[in-house]
């Protein structure tokens, strides 16, 4: 695993919102991750006895991705993956902060011919609110402009704020929350199989329609950072937790967001 980071990564990723990095698994790592994500995924599909994610395969949105969130909990090689210290380590060095915790993990495959997602952001759905929340896009099979890859508004993170914005089947919906990034360029992040994207929880980003008769598989995590206080959403939390809560309260339950990694 690639986790050595230079200044100038650092650097690219807090201007620009996301990073990429190329051959961020070597080749063996790479087939334990297509292996065990393959596995979770077909697990959890089994166990909702559905091929995709939605109720409707026709619709819209079952033609955008297949979903299946924390893997990690039903999966042991998925728990052994997600749990990596060294993967946290990455992510709160490009953060800049002291202590990462899991948010959640999730499965997105992208299905052939399949439907593009519009630009969105996505800390402001989460249970807390951070300039520093950090996702990490893993490709499974190479992600480029022909089947689906990320597309981001660089810097986008730096004027963002945590409201909501709706993910429709228009690209460009987020622009009538923010009608000043339609001057933006957007960028393509194509990466191969065994490649990052790392990207900060408020940078716009997208990802483009599959073109090829191919499922485009990518297995992601968003992470918390340590200290990170509760917003009164729900989101990915466990009833039973979120009945426990009161605004404004530390999210440390090791069970719902463990702690991966802490800087000494």
């Amino acid at each position: 695993m690639k986790t050595e980071l230079s200044a100038g990564q650092i650097e690219q990723y807090r201007t620009h919102g996301f990073l990429v990095i190329d051959d961020f698994l070597d080749a063996d790592e790479l087939a334990v991750w297509q292996q065990a994500t393959d596995e979770a995924v077909e697990q959890r599909l089994a166990s909702t006895k559905t091929l995709t994610n939605q109720k409707d395969p026709d619709t819209f949105y079952a033609q955008v991705f297949t979903q299946c969130l924390r893997l990690a909990t039903t999966h042991p090689v998925m728990h052994e993956l997600m749990y990596d210290p060294r993967l946290g380590e990455v992510a709160g060095t490009l953060a800049g902060v002291d202590g990462i915790r899991i948010w959640h993990d999730q499965a997105l495959y992208k299905p052939p011919y399949g439907n593009p997602t519009g630009f969105h952001l996505d800390n402001p759905f989460w249970s807390f609110y951070s300039k520093d929340a950090i996702s990490i896009w893993v490709a499974l099979d190479d992600a480029t402009i022909e089947n689906g890859c990320l597309w981001y508004l660089p810097g986008t993170h730096k004027k963002a704020t945590f409201e909501a914005t709706p993910i429709n089947e228009n690209l460009g919906g987020i622009f009538k929350m923010y009608p000043e990034w339609r001057q933006l360029t957007a960028v393509a992040a194509p990466v191969a199989a065994g490649g990052v994207v790392f990207h900060n929880g408020l940078v716009a980003h997208a990802a483009g329609v599959n073109l090829t008769p191919r499922a485009r598989r990518a297995m992601t995590c968003a992470y918390m950072p340590d200290g990170s206080t509760f917003n009164g959403q729900r989101n990915i939390l466990t009833k039973a937790y979120f009945e426990t809560l009161t605004v404004g309260d530390t999210l440390n339950n090791e069970d719902e967001n463990p702690l991966i990694w802490r800087k000494k």
